[in-house]
């Protein structure tokens, strides 16, 4: 039996509901400023609470700060924006959407949270509801907001509420996640949770209730857990499939005809964003605060983190086999957010490539439409070298040893990159039916006289390799039909597919492939 809310609890639903309660949202970076417009859209008055200064003037000024959210949006939504802490009085319920970052030994960095209940601390008063949306380990609500709300004389469940409802918000998607999918909701006392769903149904019809506040924590970490072990897996899939001589690609598309039992994911160079390269690590490291095992998200963390060092390593060997060595060489890293369509580089595995290949005194520059400047980083100690994204034209692709496919990022010309760089390292699949069929000298001439030849074709749908849907394929199912137009592994004499043996020749080749998979 669902015991009756508290007067405190009737006052402040009643208030939501008749949308005169303000809503206070910290933190109004990608998760954050969302939920703030969502909110304001809905009838509420909203209070936003960051400490980046830049930030909260943009927003005040009526301009969005987040990459895809239009300025008209933020100008319509009326946000009041403050650097300082003093209006959260004024808000009846608090929603914290800061970060929650790893250290350099992989354990939880929770400062953001702690500054912000300490920033929170002098104003919180009976009637708040405080909401922790930030990803984080099991216990984190009760370990930090019951203490906050009990050191301000307030009981939990009474006087004031402790919810968890953790955000579910896709960078760069520029309609955002909430009211449309579901929002689970927690409460530290059931008075919490008819709170929290009061508040939250006022802004989305897609509930979730949890009955606890670790439960809610725990299933946020295994969402972004489930993806991080399955990208995982399919990265490891992709060294076997490149030691194999196949390609991975493939693989997969053949693996998803099966409509059921099977979800497809894609390799990378790595996990970027502040969530899946993360998670794991807090999921691990409350494992083993309990005595508990987790060797299999461990292992998938370490398959992830090791995707740069082995995309460098594939890049070193396409070099050498060309006869460049990668000391010295110059490399244009095309794509430095973690994934399409955004300008956000937290955790990029571009930025660990480019420190790997830093070191070993590489010529660097880089293309990336959204990101024109090189951010100051957290994986490189806080600096930002002096780089600036570079025009993509023939002219800089023909003057690098190599082009190294790290994120494709909208507008990016891939037909160009193709055809005027000397080698192509793809560590996305862009180029998936890149054979090459050579015309032309003699097959035993150097492939050093030819390096810089258009070699034709690549890409081609009129690929001779291609197998045409004959009378065999008359009845078959759409999904075969599917595959037999899908490009096929090259077996002509004169073409080579991405992975086929003399990827990396022994000897000089002519055909020796420009577009190389890591």
């Amino acid at each position: 039996m669902t015991a009756a809310p508290t007067p405190t609890a009737l006052g402040l639903i009643e208030r939501i509901q008749g949308r005169q309660a303000r809503i206070g949202v910290v933190g109004l970076g990608y998760a954050g400023l969302p939920l703030a417009l969502r909110f304001a859209e809905c009838g509420f008055a909203v209070s936003g609470f960051d400490i980046d200064g830049a930030k909260v003037a943009a927003i005040n000024a009526g301009r969005s700060p987040v990459h895809g959210i239009p300025d008209a949006r933020v100008a319509a939504a009326r946000i009041a924006a403050h650097e300082d802490f003093a209006a959260a009085r004024d808000c009846d319920a608090i929603l914290i959407c800061v970060p929650t970052p790893i250290g350099p030994h992989k354990e939880p960095i929770l400062e953001p949270v702690r500054q912000t209940l300490a920033s929170l601390a002098p104003h919180l008063r009976p009637g708040h509801a405080i909401a922790l949306e930030s990803t984080t380990y099991p216990g984190t609500t009760e370990d930090f907001i019951l203490p906050a709300l009990l050191a301000a004389g307030l009981r939990v469940g009474v006087d004031a509420f402790a919810l968890y409802s953790p955000e579910r918000e896709d960078p760069g998607n520029p309609d955002g996640t909430f009211g449309r999918v579901p929002k689970l909701v927690a409460g530290a006392t059931p008075a919490c949770l008819q709170v929290g769903m009061a508040l939250y149904g006022a802004a989305t019809p897609h509930l979730v209730p949890m009955t606890s506040l670790a439960a809610a924590e725990l299933t946020k970490l295994y969402e972004n857990v489930f993806r991080a072990v399955n990208i995982g897996l399919v990265n490891e899939l992709k060294r076997i499939s490149h030691a194999l001589d196949i390609d991975v690609h493939e693989v997969i598309d053949a693996a998803q005809t099966k409509p059921f039992g099977f979800m497809p994911f894609r390799p990378g160079p790595g996990l970027g964003g502040h969530c899946i390269p993360v998670d794991p690590y807090y999921l691990a490291w409350k494992a083993r605060e309990l005595g508990v095992p987790s060797d299999f998200v461990e292992l998938a963390g370490r398959v992830n983190d090791a995707m740069p060092p082995y995309v460098v390593g594939r890049l070193r060997d396409a070099l050498d086999a060309r006869g460049i060595a990668l000391r010295g060489a110059k490399v244009l890293l095309l794509g430095l957010a973690y994934k399409p369509g955004v300008p956000d580089t937290r955790e990029s595995p571009a930025i660990e490539i480019f420190r790997l290949l830093e070191e070993k005194r590489v010529e660097i520059a880089y293309h990336d439409p959204l990101v024109p400047h090189f951010p100051v980083t957290r994986r490189l100690h806080g600096q930002a070298p002096g780089l600036e994204s570079q025009e993509l034209t023939p002219a800089l692709l023909a003057a690098q040893d190599a082009v190294l496919v790290v994120t494709p990022q909208p507008g990016i010309d891939f037909a160009l990159v193709r055809d005027h760089a000397p080698l192509v390292v793809d560590t996305r699949g862009v180029y998936r039916d890149a054979a090459v069929r050579v015309d032309g000298p003699d097959q035993d001439a150097p492939w050093a006289e030819l390096r810089g030849a258009e070699l034709r074709g690549a890409g081609s749908r009129a690929s001779p390799c291609r197998p045409d849907a004959g009378p065999a394929m008359a009845h078959a199912p759409a999904h075969a039909t599917a595959l037999a137009d899908a490009p096929r592994p090259c077996t002509a004499q004169g073409a080579l597919h991405p992975e086929m043996p003399g990827d990396f020749p022994s000897a000089p080749h002519r055909a020796y492939h420009r577009v190389i998979q890591a």
